[in-house]
């Protein structure tokens, strides 16, 4: 569903197509969710020698998954001292990037929205603004497609450095056999899972308003203004050739009937005579081979 409804010049109605209230709360979800993440690792180290027992270790991360920078201290269970470890991975990027385009929908949904409600007129002017809108839409359809499958696939390189079975063999101590070590706090990855799924919707919600916007460009208006050549030709013979066949045939059958009732009232005209009731020998004058004239008869008597 859409919130505006823009009127064209027919009176009909068309929807406003690009992403509106949808798009907001779907780009929001997304980079709010990767953005604002914070996960939290806790091992404990158990060392036989007996010089430090029970010894818990937290490891913090976050946004934007620069793990090669967060390190921990770990006990050296056969001395007094600790070492220093790090994590693997730089996963920077594609969380980066992910959040990024999140960021622009959000702002161009608002954008798009204010323009719609207060510079409709100017928006369909020369017909550059629905033209600019599918440019935008089709390019954010494909950021979103392209970011989502990127941050699908590091946060499952994220998941995999941050394992705790990974994480215990950088722990010198937790190497050796004779020592124990054991993970007390994994981190949860549910608020990570929803952002990826609010990345592919996102991608589905732009990449189906991308009809609604190529609607009210003008290439889609001169198609329909404008049919091919062939088509319309096409339908106009199937639509007016019986008809045309129709008409010839009843035109011609009444040109039939007019020319037979005219040559029967001239055959009529030809045998037509007065009767011979007047005094005296008539002499009638006619031409031969011709229809005799509809004026009066002359009579000639001889005296």
């Amino acid at each position: 569903e859409f919130d505006l409804i823009s009127s064209s010049s027919s009176g009909e109605t068309t929807p406003v197509s690009p992403p509106l209230s949808a798009g907001r709360i779907f780009a929001i979800c997304a980079f709010a969710t990767c953005g604002g993440y914070h996960g939290y690792l806790q091992v404990k180290v158990d060392c036989s020698a007996q010089r430090q027992n029970n010894l818990s270790i937290n490891i913090d991360f976050g946004y934007p998954f620069r793990l090669q920078q967060i390190h921990f201290k770990a006990p050296l269970c056969d001395t007094s001292r600790e070492e220093v470890v790090f994590l693997n991975g730089d996963f920077s990027a594609a969380a980066q990037f992910f959040v990024t385009v999140g960021v622009l929908a959000f702002l161009y949904s608002f954008f798009a929205t204010f323009v719609y409600v207060f510079y409709q007129n100017k928006y369909l002017k020369n017909n550059r603004g629905p033209l600019v809108d599918f440019l935008v839409t089709v390019t954010f359809s494909l950021m979103w497609l392209l970011s989502s499958c990127c941050w699908a696939k590091s946060l499952t390189d994220i998941k995999a450095a941050t394992n705790p079975t990974e994480v215990l063999l950088l722990i010198a101590s937790c190497r050796e056999k004779e020592n124990r070590c054991a993970t007390t706090q994994e981190p949860l990855w549910s608020r990570l899972n929803t952002s990826t799924v609010f990345g592919f919707l996102n991608a589905i919600l732009w990449s189906g308003n991308i009809w609604f916007v190529f609607k009210e460009t003008g290439w889609y208006k001169t198609g329909q203004r404008y049919p091919s050549r062939t088509s319309s030709r096409k339908r106009s013979n199937d639509s007016f050739g019986p008809f045309r066949q129709d008409s010839f045939t009843e035109s011609r059958g009444d040109y039939d009937k007019q020319f037979e009732r005219q040559a029967s009232i001239n055959q009529s005209q030809v045998s037509f005579s007065l009767p011979e009731t007047y005094l005296g020998k008539a002499v009638i004058y006619e031409r031969e081979n011709k229809v005799a004239s509809q004026g009066p008869v002359i009579f000639v008597n001889e005296m």
